[in-house]
């Protein structure tokens, strides 16, 4: 086995595939569309990145464990509009006691998803479909018909989104962005070097292995849902603060952009494999496609969540087809390197 297949995981196939297409993606649409490689479009595109990571973070942690969060869309609906009816009533409220609401709100919603799964023991595709509707039920009742609208809402949530931390000529790097980004690596670092990150990949990859080893399957599943849900309610915080005027479909359709990032992103949805940086990659990649589709006049916006249902049978394909062998052919190559390593050892001492 040389060097390089050593080093390079499987998944990791994946997320290096994803920059590829990324990168060819961005070029075809630059001979497409005028002035589409400038930093105002890498500006806009990023703008809108940040929703879609976070909650893909969420949602990933849910697939490890052989599971799916339907209810997120909802969710962040139902924590944007509570959050601007909120701020709109007490406008001195400062920015950092509407997030942890926001958190709050999106954890307390992800728990009772998680308790129904967890020790319920409901599936949960049915579970979080019907937390689905009783959300967004729960988020038209609230609203009575009504719309949250920027003029209503403090002058520091409006100007929040033009906040950059730093520039690079005509590029403004947000601190929206930034935090997204900070989303993802403290989500990616639980996974490798936590014990609860390890436990999930456990869980999904054999749940009665993992059962018969002692593991708190049941607790972390849970845990798993209410992160979601808590990363939704960020999520939600931050479409108030990209689009201001909040109305009873606000969020609606994020669970599929979610779920396709994530799949797309090279994470299992089977459970047991993934990275953070590969559901990002993936939702950079719809990001893309869907800020890049609106401007390009060929295609209808209406193909849009077609594409996106393309790009999710496509991913889980790829993986069970060409992800599984690579990991077949990887596993057995390092139990040959190790079996090699082994007999080595022993022949030493002989000598």
């Amino acid at each position: 086995m040389t060097g390089l297949f050593r080093r390079v995981r499987p998944e990791q196939v994946r997320e290096l595939t994803l920059v590829f297409i990324l990168v060819a993606v961005a070029a075809f649409f630059s001979t497409q569309i005028p002035n589409y490689l400038s930093a105002r479009t890498f500006t806009d595109i990023s703008t809108g990145l940040e929703v879609i990571a976070v909650v893909a973070v969420g949602e990933t942690l849910v697939v490890l464990t052989r599971n799916i969060d339907l209810s997120v869309g909802s969710v962040v609906g139902l924590v944007a509009y509570f959050v601007g009816t909120l701020l709109a009533n007490n406008p001195g409220l400062p920015a950092p006691f509407a997030i942890a609401i926001a958190i709050v709100i999106g954890g307390a919603l992800g728990a009772i998803n998680g308790a129904i799964v967890a020790f319920g023991r409901v599936p949960a595709v049915v579970a979080t479909l019907g937390t689905l509707a009783i959300y967004r039920v729960a988020l038209v009742e609230l609203s009575g018909a009504k719309t949250v609208t920027t003029d209503s809402l403090p002058k520091w949530l409006l100007d929040l989104p033009r906040v950059s931390l730093f520039s690079l000529g005509d590029l403004d790097v947000r601190a929206l962005v930034v935090l997204a980004a900070l989303v993802v690596v403290v989500f990616q670092l639980v996974l490798q070097y936590l014990p609860y990150g390890r436990r999930l990949f456990a869980i999904g990859s054999n749940p009665e292995a993992a059962r018969v080893a002692g593991l708190p399957i049941q607790r972390d599943v849970f845990v798993a849902f209410l992160l979601s849900g808590a990363l939704a309610g960020l999520a939600g915080f931050l479409f108030l603060v990209r689009f201001g005027n909040i109305t009873v479909v606000a969020g609606q359709g994020l669970e599929l952009q979610a779920v396709a990032a994530v799949v797309v992103g090279g994470v299992n949805i089977f459970g047991g494999s993934g990275s953070m940086v590969g559901a990002f990659l993936g939702a950079a990649l719809i990001n893309l496609l869907q800020q890049s589709l609106l401007r390009w006049p060929a295609v209808s916006a209406f193909l849009q969540d077609a594409l996106l249902g393309v790009l999710i049978l496509l991913a889980v394909a790829s993986d069970k087809v060409i992800l599984e062998r690579l990991r077949t052919r990887w596993v057995r190559a390092r139990r040959r390197d190790d079996e090699r390593a082994a007999a080595a050892e022993q022949a030493v001492p002989g000598a």
